[in-house]
C-alpha cells in the first residue's frame, strides 16, 4: 500500500520542483526591467526621400541606455540615447556630430513648456522668441540631414524632468548608464517604418455665383481666393502650422463668409464669380494647386481676372508683402497693388510689392501664385514674409504654434483683402467706403477667426498622412459649403520627387535598470533562498531520505537487467 502511494508522492514533488524552476525563470526574465520609471508620448523626426536621396531619421525602434550631454570625452555612444533639453542644446555640437557621422543609439530632444505658454510677461515673450530661433535652426538641420538612428521629440513634464535629473547626476559622477553600471533604459518597441504608398492630396473648391442679367450671354469674370492648407515640419505629428498656413485658411473662410452675406441678397450680389480654393501639396512646390488649375476648362481659366493667394498672415506687425511674377508695370498688377494699398492706407497699414520672375524650366515653385502665372493667369500672394522661403521651410514647423499667432493681425488681413475685393467688384476703387465696417452686420468676426484658429492649431496637416476622408478635410469641406453655392472635391496623388515613410509617433517606455553586478547578486540570493525553501519543504513533508534520493544517481540499465 505504501508502494502504491510513492509514485504519486514523487510526482507531486517533481511538480513542485518544476513550479519553483518556472518561478526562477520568471524572476530572471524580469530582473533587468524591474522598475518602470515613466512612459511619455514621443514624436519621430520625419523620414523622407527626395529624388532618391534619404533624409530625416531612418529608424524608429529604440532599446538603449540614456545619457545626458555630460558624457565623458571619447565615450562610445553607439548604444546610447542622448537626451537633450532644447534649453541646453548646443546647435554647433549637434551639427558637427551629424556632419561627422558619429555613431549614436538615438536622440531625444525635449521641447520646453515655454512653447505652450498662452499668456505671459515680457520675459516669457523674450524666452519664446529665443526658443523659436533655436528650434527653427535645429529643425532646418535635422530635416535636411540623413540621420542613421532614431530621433524623437517630447515635451518636458515632471516625470521626464526627474529622470533627466537622475541621468545628469550619474553622468557628472562618472557613472554613465551601461549594461554594467545600470541606469535608465529607453525603449520604443515599434516596427521599422514603411513607405507611404500613393499619398493622396485633396483640393476643395467653392463657387459663389455672381449676378448675371437676363439676356447676357457673356460669362462673368471670376476672382479666385486661394490658400494651401497642409504643412511640413520636422515632426509630422506636431506640424500644426498655426501661421503657415493656418492663418491663410482662417482668412479665406472668413472672406467666404462675408461675401456669402453680400451675395445672398440679389441687390448686393456682385457681377463677379468668386472661386475659393483650399489646396493641398503646398510644401511640395504647390503640387496640389498645379493639378487643381490643370483640371479647369479653358473657359473658366480665361475668365479669371486675377487670383489672391493667402500665405502666413498671422504674425505681422504693420506691413504685408504682395509677391508677384509679372512686372510691377503690368496693368493688372498695378490694379491689384493700388487696390490693396488704398485700403491699407485707410487702415493705417503698409503694403509692399516684391517681384520675382519665374523660370518655367525650374520645377521649384516658391509661391502659390507662381502656379497661376505658369498658366498665364494674373495672380499674387499676400504674405508677411518678405523673403522667398527655401524648399520645405516656412511651412508649419515645430515653432509655428498657436501662441505665435496674433488674431488681430488676421482680422486686419481679412479686412484688407475683403475691402479691396469688394471695391473692385462694385466699382468703388479710390473711394473711402467701408463695406465691412466695424459694428455692422458685415463686420469681420473675431470669434469665428479665433474658433477656427484653435481647431487648426490642434490639427497636424502633413499631406502624405491626411487621407481623402480625414475628418479635418471633411470639416473644411462642410464649412466652406455653408458659405458658397457649390463645393467640389478633387482627389489627387502626390507626385514628384518626394517619398514619405510612416511611424510618426510612439510611446516611450523609460525603465530604471540595475547593474549586472546587482543582477548577479540578486540571482544568487534568490537562487539560494529557493533551494533552501525547497529543501525545507521536502524534509518537512517527505523526510530527509526523499530529499537525498532526488539527488542520488539512478542505477544503470545494465544493473537493473542483472
Amino acid at each position: 500500500m505504501a508502494n502504491s502511494k510513492k509514485p504519486g508522492g514523487l510526482r507531486e514533488m517533481l511538480e513542485s520542483m518544476y513550479s519553483v524552476i518556472a518561478l526562477l525563470f520568471i524572476l530572471v526574465a524580469c530582473v533587468e526591467l524591474c522598475d518602470a520609471a515613466a512612459a511619455v508620448d514621443v514624436y519621430r523626426l520625419i523620414q523622407y526621400d527626395m529624388s532618391g536621396s534619404p533624409f530625416g531619421s531612418r529608424f524608429a525602434a529604440l532599446n538603449h541606455h540614456a545619457a545626458s550631454l555630460h558624457f565623458p570625452p571619447g565615450v562610445d555612444l553607439s548604444r546610447t540615447v542622448l537626451i537633450i533639453p532644447l534649453r541646453e542644446l548646443n546647435i554647433t555640437f549637434v551639427r558637427e556630430y551629424i556632419n561627422q557621422k558619429n555613431p549614436l543609439g538615438g536622440l531625444l530632444v525635449l521641447l520646453p513648456e515655454v512653447l505652450s505658454f498662452k499668456t505671459g510677461g515680457n520675459k516669457q515673450v523674450h524666452e519664446k522668441e529665443k526658443m523659436k530661433i533655436l528650434l527653427a535652426e535645429l529643425e532646418r538641420l535635422l530635416v535636411h540631414s540623413n540621420i542613421p538612428y532614431p530621433v524623437y521629440f517630447a515635451f518636458e513634464n515632471d516625470e521626464i524632468d526627474t529622470v533627466l535629473a537622475d541621468i545628469k547626476k550619474n553622468d557628472l559622477m562618472g557613472q554613465p548608464a551601461t549594461a554594467t553600471t545600470g541606469g535608465y533604459k529607453f525603449v520604443i518597441p515599434t516596427a521599422e517604418p514603411k513607405k507611404v504608398a500613393s499619398p493622396t492630396m485633396t483640393n476643395i473648391q467653392g463657387w459663389l455665383s455672381g449676378l448675371k442679367t437676363d439676356g447676357d450671354a457673356n460669362q462673368l469674370p471670376t476672382i479666385a481666393i486661394v490658400a494651401s492648407y497642409d504643412t511640413f515640419g520636422a515632426a509630422p505629428a506636431l506640424s500644426v502650422g498655426s501661421d503657415s498656413n493656418g492663418s491663410g485658411i482662417v482668412a479665406l473662410l472668413e472672406i467666404a463668409r462675408l461675401f456669402s452675406l453680400l451675395y445672398s441678397n440679389p441687390k448686393t450680389r456682385g457681377r463677379y464669380n468668386l472661386l475659393f480654393g483650399l489646396t493641398s501639396g503646398g510644401p511640395y512646390n504647390y503640387n496640389g494647386t498645379q493639378k487643381w488649375l490643370r483640371s479647369f476648362d479653358q473657359r473658366l481659366r480665361e475668365s479669371i481676372d486675377y487670383a489672391i493667394c493667402l500665405n502666413s498672415i498671422g504674425s505681422w506687425d504693420n506691413e504685408l508683402w504682395i509677391h508677384v511674377s509679372k512686372p510691377p508695370e503690368n496693368a493688372y498688377i498695378k490694379q491689384i497693388f493700388e487696390g490693396l494699398s488704398n485700403v491699407a492706407e485707410e487702415l493705417d497699414l503698409k503694403v509692399g510689392l516684391k517681384h520675382k520672375k519665374i523660370n518655367i524650366s525650374n520645377p521649384r515653385v516658391a509661391w502659390e501664385h507662381e502656379q497661376f502665372s505658369r498658366l498665364r493667369v494674373t495672380a499674387a500672394t499676400l504674405s508677411e514674409l518678405s523673403v522667398t522661403p527655401e524648399l520645405l521651410e516656412s511651412t508649419g514647423g515645430l515653432f509655428d504654434t498657436r501662441q505665435y499667432v496674433n488674431e488681430t493681425a488676421i482680422v486686419r488681413g481679412v479686412k484688407l483683402v475683403a475691402e479691396s475685393l469688394a471695391r473692385h467688384i462694385y466699382g468703388h476703387q479710390g473711394k473711402n467706403i467701408q463695406i465691412f465696417a466695424d459694428e455692422s452686420s458685415l463686420a469681420v468676426n473675431p470669434a469665428y477667426i479665433r474658433s477656427w484658429l484653435d481647431v487648426l492649431s490642434q490639427t497636424p496637416r502633413v499631406a502624405p498622412f491626411l487621407s481623402k476622408d480625414d475628418p479635418f478635410v471633411m470639416a473644411l469641406k462642410k464649412e466652406l459649403a455653408g458659405h458658397v453655392d457649390e463645393v467640389n472635391v478633387q482627389h489627387e496623388t502626390l507626385e514628384g520627387i518626394f517619398t514619405f515613410y510612416d511611424s510618426t509617433s510612439a510611446r516611450l517606455n523609460i525603465y530604471q535598470v540595475a547593474s549586472v553586478t546587482f543582477d548577479l547578486l540578486l540571482l544568487l540570493v534568490l537562487g539560494s533562498y529557493l533551494i533552501v525553501l525547497f529543501s525545507f519543504l521536502v524534509i518537512t513533508t517527505r523526510g530527509l531520505d526523499d530529499l537525498i534520493s532526488l539527488f542520488r544517481r539512478p542505477p544503470s540499465r545494465k544493473l537493473k537487467t542483472a
